[in-house]
């Protein structure tokens, strides 16, 4: 197969050892997506590999590609993403895709890191009570959104005011305010879940707005897309983009 140096060499980082299994049923199809996804996409930026894979695990996630996730999973331990780390982001993306959605992908990362040798469970990476989770997740809000978020808990008709609650007190104070991810780290994720999941386009605007607030840059923030689009296809990708440049104006 003519798979360029520069490919090869990156899936060898990415899998070490390991034959690409559609190299001797499907050799042109694999020539194609190696070459684009592990020469071409990845030679196109500067991101370096560890957020490059945190972000591909998180699209994963929310576009439901199991099957490419169980797979990328050694590929980013072998990349420097940490266990925690990953496990981090399958735990948030239960508040953007819902437990139906992430349920599977917790048992395949339990899957591989057993198969990987990494004990189970990991350390306890929480912060908050049942006491503090809604001031810590809404202060977290603020940190993000800006003082607008203040209050957030108590804002909207009284008949959906508990969402919000859920929002302050679920969403960010029982999952941004864990540790072994930052707050740019967990803002990236989510852009990720929700440009993968299609079909959230103002919560993407809104998200795209919050990355860009704490530092992800629209720079930054089209790289991300760029990295992830092997793996969410073009209209997915060209959604998030539009999304990026809304947020920016």
């Amino acid at each position: 197969m003519a798979i360029t140096d520069s490919a090869r060499a990156y899936y060898e980082k990415m899998f070490p050892g390991k034959a690409s299994p559609l190299a001797q049923t499907d050799p042109e199809f694999a020539e194609l997506l190696c070459n684009f996804a592990c020469d071409e996409v990845v030679n196109q930026d500067d991101l370096d590999d560890r957020t490059r894979l945190l972000a591909i695990l998180a699209a994963l996630l929310g576009c439901q590609g199991l099957d490419a996730f169980r797979a990328m999973v050694p590929a980013a331990l072998h990349c420097g993403v940490t266990p925690v780390e990953i496990k981090e982001t399958v735990y948030q993306a239960t508040a953007y895709l819902g437990i139906g959605r992430a349920y599977p992908f917790l048992h395949a990362v339990n899957e591989v890191f057993e198969a990987e040798g990494i004990a189970l469970p990991l350390p306890g990476q929480s912060t908050t009570t049942r006491e503090t989770r809604l001031e810590a997740g809404n202060q977290t809000q603020v940190d993000i959104f800006g003082e607008g978020m203040r209050g957030f808990q108590d804002s909207g008709p009284e008949e959906s005011r508990h969402i919000n609650r859920w929002l302050a007190d679920n969403c960010f104070g029982d999952y941004y305010t864990r540790t072994g991810l930052d707050n740019n780290q967990r803002e990236m994720i989510t852009f990720c879940f929700l440009a993968g999941q299609g079909g959230c386009e103002p919560q993407l605007t809104s998200h795209a707005a919050g990355n860009m607030r704490i530092g992800n840059d629209k720079a930054f923030l089209i790289k991300i897309i760029s990295q992830c689009l092997p793996y969410l296809g073009y209209p997915r990708s060209l959604n998030a983009l539009r999304c990026v440049n809304e947020a920016a104006k």
